[in-house]
């Protein structure tokens, strides 16, 4: 080869190699990303949302007591912990705070030297449809100190209750993040001539051929063992059973009779009375606003109406007039599980002008649009994305994540848009609940950078039955996602509605609370967005 060949191969190497530097230089001394991070502007690492998933789970996971047993006879017994009213008055007015000790001790009379137990404390007045939920704080040494706000006058009785144990806790902590295998998903592929079914799930232990059906940029997967001459494209429907496992040791399942679930700590007190002692009622001036820190309680029942603690509701929202007025030219996204679809179920019932359009879809989880043309008022619901647990069939053709639904909005001070995750998410990994919401708070962050005039607000988990099945479907699961997701949304521009601490103040023992309660929730939610 002629030397003049290698001088120029020499010249152009340098040439290279001093425009790349060149490049560096103004890339790293620049206010724009560092160079080599444009090699990752199409697609985000998944690294880093991975590390903030275990990141989270550690932070949940250093909350949960670990508390190991070989008796029943050791675990915490209602019956002979004790409760102490430690600020006893004479004489209670309106305001006034009620602060009960509780001393855990077990079933054979030894006080207990660790926390960690599943309390839920109320305060209520049956006559005047009132109550409220407690403030609980674990001194992680076997005693709590629950504080209540006594928000009304008359008669208040005090409910202290133990729903899971300590251990319980900890047998379900360790049981849900063992694996997939407490619900069985059977999906529908179209065959032409016929329709195929075949299992599917987040994790199927098989040889088979997948169809991968994955979100490559957030990291969400979901499969189904491909049906034999039948492409993955072909997938249509979906549904779900409860699968007879278990991760707990018969020892563990004694925790979990259903009379064990949900008992009254023993008391010396079952009512005090308050007065109104010439004091106004608790009402905060300020309108509730997005952005807001919830407190807990977070407010209290009143005659069957919710009364926020930290904020006022507007007084624009309680009539058919003033909610047609508030939603006039508004575009309101509910996207979530069932209980959110019973708000749009109860603005149907109350707003006679809006009319629900046919979207070909059937069975109980079809997506919903109610529409008033004359005051261009559009509400939709939409199911979110796996896991969606129902014995029902679904369609997944339209099926999306949260985010890419979330992404889909262009939004504008016109449009509100409502989230919940929970239920469905409780017989899973936590980890899967807390990718999701990571996926679903960094959509909000975009829709808010594009359009930071649109209203987001979160609405958190109910409570449900008291269920015996708890591995799958325990309140406890459902508060340590209500934690989580408090964590994940905290410093956001969002408006929280904490349904947990409705349905608590309630009394609600129902995955679908009662129409009082939704129409408080969607009260708060008026307040929000007019």
């Amino acid at each position: 080869m002629p030397p003049r060949i290698y001088v120029k191969i020499f010249v152009i190497l340098a040439v290279s190699l001093l425009v790349f530097f060149v490049s560096f230089l103004t890339y790293s001394f620049s206010p724009k990303k560092p160079f080599f991070s444009l090699l990752h502007e199409a697609r985000p690492s998944l690294t880093e949302t991975e590390l903030e998933v275990t990141e989270m789970f550690n932070k949940i996971n250093n909350l949960v007591t670990r508390a190991t047993f070989n008796h029943f006879n050791y675990t915490t017994s209602p019956g002979n912990s004790q409760a102490t009213i430690t600020n006893s008055q004479n004489k209670y007015c309106v305001g006034d705070h009620l602060t009960i000790q509780l001393d855990m001790f077990d079933y054979l009379g030894n006080r207990k030297d660790h926390g960690g137990d599943l309390l839920r404390a109320r305060i209520y007045s049956p006559e005047i449809i009132a109550g409220a939920s407690g403030n609980i704080k674990d001194f992680n040494n076997g005693s709590y100190l629950v504080n209540f706000t006594l928000f009304w006058e008359g008669k208040v009785k005090i409910s202290l209750m133990l729903f899971h144990s300590s251990e319980g806790v900890s047998a379900l902590w360790k049981a849900r993040n063992k694996g997939y295998e407490y619900i069985r998903f059977t999906g529908t592929f179209n065959n032409v001539t016929q329709n195929v079914h075949t299992e599917c799930g987040f994790h199927i232990n098989t040889t088979k051929e997948l169809c991968e059906y994955r979100d490559q940029r957030d990291g969400e997967y979901f499969f189904c063992i491909r049906p034999e001459h039948v492409p993955c494209e072909a997938f249509t429907h979906l549904m779900s059973n409860n699968r007879q496992h278990s991760q707990l040791t018969d020892l563990e399942r004694e925790l979990f009779r259903r009379s064990s679930i949900g008992t009254e700590i023993k008391k010396q007190f079952e009512i005090i009375h308050v007065s109104r002692c010439n004091r106004t009622t608790l009402v905060s001036n300020q309108t509730c606003k997005i952005g807001m820190k919830s407190p807990v309680p977070s407010g209290y029942f009143l005659k069957n109406e919710w009364k926020p603690s930290f904020c006022a509701l507007s007084s624009s929202t309680g009539t058919v007039i003033q909610m047609n007025t508030c939603l006039q030219h508004k575009m309101i996204y509910l996207m979530g599980d069932s209980t959110l679809r019973q708000w749009i179920e109860y603005f149907g019932s109350i707003m006679k002008s809006l009319k629900f359009f046919d979207l070909h879809e059937s069975g109980p989880h079809q997506s919903l649009m109610a529409l008033d043309m004359d005051r261009n008022i559009k509400i939709q619901w939409k199911k979110h994305g796996h896991p969606f647990v129902t014995v029902s069939w679904y369609t997944v053709k339209n099926h999306a994540y949260l985010p890419r639904e979330i992404d889909l909005v262009s939004g504008d001070e016109h449009t509100a848009l409502v989230i919940t995750l929970g239920q469905h998410f409780r017989p899973f990994p936590i980890t899967v609940f807390i990718r999701r919401a990571i996926n679903v708070r960094k959509a909000v962050q975009r829709l808010l950078i594009r359009s930071p005039d649109t209203k987001v607000i979160v609405k958190l988990e109910n409570t449900r039955d008291k269920t015996p099945d708890v591995e799958r479907f325990s309140d406890f699961h459902g508060y340590i996602q209500n934690l989580a997701l408090t964590f994940i949304f905290q410093d956001m521009n969002v408006g929280i509605i904490d349904a947990w601490d409705m349905t608590t103040a309630y009394g609600a023992y129902s995955v679908h609370p009662p129409r009082d309660v939704i129409a408080s929730q969607v009260n708060m939610f008026l307040t929000y967005v007019c």
